[in-house]
């Protein structure tokens, strides 16, 4: 897709600043320092749109960007951040619960996992959710250029087995440093936004 316009249009903190412009949304999860951030700004094909940092769990809020004037990407708070406070970690998992089982916007989510370790119990947690929900969901497996062709071949199926995905699933290998994976998801979330499935949920 030809990205002409991408701009953060707002950071959500509560139901109330959220965008009320009707247009579709994408939600993009995964546990935190998994390379959400870093992820959309190579779809986007921006530097430093989405904010990365070296310090996991600086997301907070709803992180909106307005693409094409067409559509959100929607970064959600990183979870299973042990270092966070427990009254915090409450906070964003209402924020981010709130969000993706209410939000009549949204069209699918993006779960990222990082390819080079088995998924932990909170990405199971988080895909059992997502399926509980009937969401319409693509697994994303990121940092894929740190892992051989052959390792990563290898590596597939067992993070398919860990999230307890049915065997027509796939998962889509991603790299924000090379770009490897990068047409083959926008081909995904273009299907997501089809007129078929842009009906209130």
């Amino acid at each position: 897709m030809q990205i002409k316009k991408a701009a953060l249009e707002t950071v959500a903190y509560k139901d109330n600043d959220m965008p009320r412009d009707g247009l579709p949304e994408i939600a993009f999860l995964g546990r935190s320092n998994v390379g959400k951030s870093s992820l959309i700004n190579r779809l986007l094909g921006r530097k430093k749109l989405a904010y990365t940092s070296a310090t996991p769990g600086k997301t907070r809020a709803l992180y909106f960007y307005r693409v094409n004037d067409a559509l959100y990407f929607v970064d959600l708070p990183g979870y299973g951040y042990a270092r966070a406070g427990k009254k915090e970690q409450q906070a964003w998992a209402a924020l981010i619960e709130q969000y993706l089982e209410k939000r009549t916007l949204l069209r699918g989510a993006v779960h990222i996992v990082d390819c080079r370790h088995k998924p932990t119990e909170d990405d199971l947690l988080m895909a059992r959710w997502l399926r509980f929900h009937d969401l319409a969901t693509i697994t994303v497996a990121s940092k894929a250029d740190k892992l051989s062709r052959g390792a990563l071949a290898r590596q597939l199926p067992v993070i398919k087995t860990c999230l307890e995905l049915g065997a027509a699933a796939e998962i889509l290998p991603f790299s924000a440093r090379t770009g490897v994976g990068k047409e083959h998801l926008w081909s995904a979330l273009r299907a997501l936004l089809t007129p078929d499935q842009s009906g209130e949920r």
